[in-house]
């Protein structure tokens, strides 16, 4: 089945510890244009408005910087994702870092209410900390614990203000609806940095995580047909791809938080081209790329491009 695709551009950062992944989308988008790929005019462009400007003031918010800013950002992408979807039309989101991913679900969600909907979070990290388990404060390392509504109290190391408890009440609960997703329809496929109070949130909710190195001995083809069967129940499917998911050593170390060890990009590009071609997919996002961090000159933009144009290859056949 054909989709009709929107690019959805979203270059906020302000949720990431190292500055650059805002630029990210534009690089991926030079990437295209320098290969004579042209399939950014094949389709619409749609933007988010960003608040990047709130990093040139402090923040209140020790554990959950910025957070009052990525209010608004869920809001707007809550707004844009929906009335994407309700035009009959499939998201491919190019986004900054991946702090704003929470909004996608919920702008997923308030378009689908009554429909279960599954998230395939393919990254290096976990990303399921709250304001009270994180060690930095960086809401990039959040965005799953919005969707699930999960604050993990039971491992807690930080005394949150209440304003701040307050704001990260709000994204929670951005669309009315919480939580967004349950965790036995959320699958990790390569996350391999965690830590302490992330594994025991995995461990307490059961969330499978197929870890590269059993990527690497099943294959991908196998995994992504028992991801499929494992979501079986679920009405729709959203993909989230950090580029950190895969290897810094066949791509570069142009991502905020590298980690050796990921997947391959052909073992990315198995699992993407075959979830996207999944009917029950209504959503495409990628995020986390940082050309200010590449010591490759935009080589992750480079693979990036490469990535979202076989993605467009299958979502249009």
């Amino acid at each position: 089945m054909s989709r009709d695709i929107v690019f959805l551009i979203n270059k906020s950062e302000i949720t990431a510890g190292t500055r650059g992944a805002s630029l990210g989308p534009g690089a991926v988008m030079t990437a295209a244009r320098k290969n004579n790929k042209l399939f950014f005019g094949d389709f619409p462009v749609e933007e988010v408005t960003d608040v990047n400007h709130l990093l040139d003031t402090t923040t209140s918010h020790k554990f959950a910087k910025r957070i009052d800013g990525l209010v608004t950002i869920y809001e707007s992408l809550n707004e844009k994702i929906a009335g994407i979807l309700n035009a009959g039309k499939f998201p491919l989101v190019l986004a900054g870092d991946h702090g704003s991913a929470g909004g996608t679900i919920a702008g997923i969600k308030a378009t689908y209410p009554s429909k279960r909907l599954g998230v395939v979070w393919i990254d290096a990290h976990a990303d399921l900390h709250t304001p009270y388990t994180t060690p930095s404060g960086n809401i990039h390392g959040m965005p799953l614990a919005t969707a699930i509504n999960d604050d993990n109290l039971e491992c807690k190391i930080n005394e949150v203000e209440a304003s701040t408890a307050d704001l990260w009440n709000k994204l929670k609960t951005i669309g009315n609806i919480s939580p967004k997703i349950s965790p036995e329809d959320l699958i990790f496929i390569g996350v391999r940095d965690t830590e302490d109070q992330e594994n025991a949130l995995i461990d307490r909710l059961k969330i499978k995580n197929y870890k590269v190195e059993e990527v690497n001995q099943k294959g991908t083809q196998v995994v992504v047909s028992e991801i499929e069967e494992r979501l079986k129940e679920c009405d729709l499917i959203y993909i989230s791809f950090d580029v950190d998911s895969m290897d810094p050593a066949y791509t570069s170390h142009g991502t905020g938080t590298p980690v050796d060890n990921g997947l391959t990009p052909k073992q990315a590009e198995d699992f993407l081209t075959s979830f996207a071609g999944n009917t029950k997919t209504v959503c495409i996002e990628f995020v986390e790329v940082n050309p200010c961090l590449d010591e490759k000159i935009n080589k992750m933009a480079e693979v990036t491009s490469e990535l979202v144009e076989v993605v467009i290859n299958t979502l249009t056949k």
